[in-house]
C-alpha cells in the first residue's frame, strides 16, 4: 500500500475574517448558516460565543476572529456560521465557526499551495495547513482539527453534555 499524498486537487470553502481570506477543506464543512441568535454560556472562554440549536442539537459557536487574536466579530448582513466537523481523539465533534462572510468554494492544486510559514519557535502554526495562492492573493488554509487545543475542545464537549 502506498502512503496517500496531497497530489490531487482539493476543494476549499473560503471565508473572510477582517480583510484576510481563510479556507477550510470542504470535506470538513457540513453547511453554512446565516447568523442566528447565539445563547451565551457562562464561564466559557471569550472566543466561545455560545450555542445554537441546529435541528434539535446543541452546537457550540466559536468566534474565529477572537480565536485568532482579532477584534470580536460584529454582526452584519454577511455574517455567517460555518458548521464544521472536527476529530477529537477519534470522536467527531460538530461546532460552528463564526465568520465575517463566506466567499466561494475553490479548487487548489498542490502546486498552488506552499507550506505554512516558519515564524520562529514561539508561534504555533500547526493549525495552518498551507498558504494557497490564487491570482495575486494569499489564502490561509486551515487545518480545522488543529485550531483548538484538547483543553479548549473539552470545554466545548462539556457544554454539549447534558447537566447531571
Amino acid at each position: 500500500m502506498s502512503v496517500p499524498t496531497v497530489a490531487e486537487t482539493t476543494q476549499y470553502l473560503t471565508f473572510k475574517l477582517d480583510s484576510e481570506v481563510f479556507a477550510l477543506d470542504i470535506s470538513k464543512v457540513r453547511e453554512v448558516l446565516d447568523f442566528t441568535s447565539v445563547t451565551k454560556v457562562p464561564r466559557t472562554p471569550d472566543f466561545m460565543r455560545g450555542v445554537i440549536n441546529l435541528r434539535g442539537s446543541v452546537v457550540p459557536v466559536v468566534d474565529m476572529r477572537l480565536k485568532f487574536g482579532m477584534s470580536k466579530t460584529e454582526q452584519t448582513v454577511n455574517t455567517c456560521i460555518i458548521i464544521v466537523e472536527i476529530n477529537l481523539e477519534g470522536e467527531k465533534l460538530v461546532l460552528g465557526a463564526l465568520a465575517d462572510s463566506v466567499q466561494e468554494v475553490i479548487e487548489l492544486e498542490p502546486g498552488q499551495i506552499e507550506p505554512p510559514p516558519r515564524i520562529g519557535t514561539r508561534l504555533n502554526t500547526e493549525f495552518i495547513k498551507g498558504m494557497g495562492k490564487r491570482d495575486d492573493q494569499f489564502i490561509i488554509i486551515l487545518e480545522v482539527d488543529e485550531i483548538f487545543s484538547t483543553e479548549e475542545l473539552a470545554v466545548v464537549q462539556d457544554i454539549k453534555a447534558p447537566a447531571a
